[in-house]
């Protein structure tokens, strides 16, 4: 395969880097740090604008709004809090507190409910207007590594240290008399997790049909939505798969790996 060439560095924290996101508008990239600090980037020239400082433990991840405000954003981290951040103003604009370490946040699409997941196993919902709890869906058996909306807002997928990925129905009007139950939809069997331990991700094609997700047995996993099949398994990283995406438009995946590369590959139509 072609190499391709870095065309920026961004530089500021003082530790590992362990999630990072576009803002909706492309303008600008947040990162969550070991540092306990979140960084704000200009994506064009990669100077940093911000640091959202106020975590007392380490950032384990961020998540921006889709469509609402371009300068929304939340992280999770191992103080037990989600502090949600807006790059117009300095500090935190407001925090929800959990009992125990968060390790994965997603925001709602429409920008008015945070998904947290951590140790405890659960994925809790938080309202913001209200800024309290409003669902906390369980199912799983081991920490949460990462959430991800689907392109329609409608389901959450999850990964976690369990070795499954799970899709989660988060529309306002499911039945619930189950206790968070009946919100699971899918288990996609496949991945597995080992003792690194390591913030696994999980993620959406961009029409909703396939997902996939961080594995730690080397491999790129990727699952039809509907039918929770596996549609493709491919080898190649020589280390534990941290990261895979979809691209926005084309039928590729790049998949970044404890190898220290990142793989950026086609997949054939089926």
């Amino acid at each position: 395969g072609g190499n391709c060439e870095n065309i920026n560095v961004l530089s500021g924290h003082k530790n590992a880097i362990l999630d990072v996101k576009f803002t909706c508008d492309s303008a600008k990239i947040i990162t969550a740090s070991a540092d306990y600090n979140l960084g704000v980037y200009d994506a064009m020239i990669g100077t940093r604008i911000k640091r959202f400082m106020g975590h007392k433990g380490i950032v384990n991840a961020v998540d921006v709004c889709h469509e609402g405000s371009a300068s929304l954003a939340v992280s999770a981290s191992d103080d037990c809090t989600a502090k949600l951040w807006d790059t117009r103003v300095r500090g935190e604009v407001g925090c929800f507190e959990d009992d125990y370490q968060i390790t994965a946040v997603a925001y709602a699409n429409d920008g008015n409910v945070v998904y947290t997941g951590g140790i405890d196993n659960c994925i809790t919902a938080w309202d913001v207007r209200q800024m309290q709890k409003s669902m906390t869906m369980k199912g799983h058996t081991d920490t949460i590594t990462c959430l991800a909306l689907n392109p329609k807002g409608t389901h959450i997928l999850s990964n976690s240290m369990d070795g499954t990925l799970r899709t989660w129905d988060i529309r306002p009007f499911v039945d619930d008399s189950s206790k968070g139950k009946k919100r699971h939809d899918k288990t996609f069997l496949g991945g597995t997790h080992n003792a690194e331990k390591g913030l696994l991700n999980c993620s959406w094609s961009a029409d909703g049909t396939m997902v996939t997700g961080g594995s730690a047995d080397r491999v790129v996993h990727i699952w039809d939505e509907p039918s929770a099949e596996e549609l493709y398994y491919l080898p190649g990283h020589a280390g534990c798969v941290n990261s895979v995406v979809f691209h926005p438009k084309e039928n590729v995946v790049a998949s970044a790996s404890s190898d220290k590369s990142i793989f950026v590959g086609e997949l054939s139509q089926s």
